[in-house]
């Protein structure tokens, strides 16, 4: 097995370690740079001006990462008067290790559709709610909150940057590696991998094993012509270690 890991850095070194301490052989391509993003600079007085009982949504690991890191900087703690919620286990366990402080997640899976059936979340008139997050995405979140009553705001606590690859150096240098199996954590990933894909050398990537974190990216994945897709049970390496080695994982 030859596995070709796009996730960013450090996650993307630890699963690189894992995978050849099995005996496999991995390499690292990361699609995505991340560094602190534009309005990190306002989360404190954002955070100051919820009332209790409000919400706050972490909506990954990083953002959690630097959100946290800006209140270290500022000698604050996490308020015990918010409620927090976190989009997956992963993202969970990583602010309740971080904070101390306690989270609210779906166990059946890592997206916003599966978080926004917590019973807690089904009436928000008259809430706030804040989402910490990337450069962008998770406007299915938002608007649910939205029509479900509560005020929603955005604070882009980290950033994502595409890794500028030459496209015909990536796809011969993965080539000649022989790679068998491709790892993609998220559906931002997927495009701009696909979008690195030459035409002649595109049947060759679709025949290679595509390990995904979400049905949704599944079904993308399934619409951009990849053939053989799998679904691991989160973004955790662990879970990815796990998927890739198992011999029935479907696809």
């Amino acid at each position: 097995m030859k596995v070709l890991v796009t996730r960013p850095e450090p996650s993307s070194s630890a699963l690189i370690t894992a995978i050849n301490a099995i005996g496999a052989q991995a390499y690292a391509a990361p699609l995505i740079t991340i560094e602190a993003g534009a309005e990190l600079n306002t989360l404190i007085p954002r955070l100051d001006g919820l009332s209790k009982n409000d919400l706050v949504f972490l909506l990954s690991k990083n953002a959690v990462w630097y959100a946290n890191l800006v209140l270290q900087q500022a000698g604050r703690d996490w308020s015990d008067k918010l409620s927090y919620y976190g989009i997956g286990q992963s993202t969970g366990h990583y602010f309740q290790r971080l904070t101390g402080q306690t989270i609210h997640w779906a166990e059946a899976g890592e997206t916003s559709e599966v978080l926004l059936t917590h019973p807690d979340l089904q009436n928000l008139t008259g809430k706030c709610a804040i989402l910490l997050r990337g450069n962008g995405g998770r406007e299915l979140l938002a608007s649910t909150l939205r029509a479900r009553g509560a005020n929603v705001d955005y604070c882009e606590c980290y950033a994502r940057r595409p890794v500028p690859y030459d496209k015909t150096e990536f796809n011969q240098t993965w080539f000649n590696a022989d790679i068998t199996d491709i790892v993609i954590t998220s559906g931002e990933m997927l495009t701009l991998l696909n979008d690195l894909l030459s035409e002649e050398m595109k049947q060759w990537w679709y025949s290679r094993r595509l390990l995904v974190v979400s049905e949704r990216i599944a079904e993308k994945a399934h619409q951009s012509g990849w053939r053989r897709v799998c679904v691991a049970t989160s973004a955790e390496n662990n879970a990815l270690l796990e998927a890739l080695i198992s011999t029935d994982m479907g696809c």
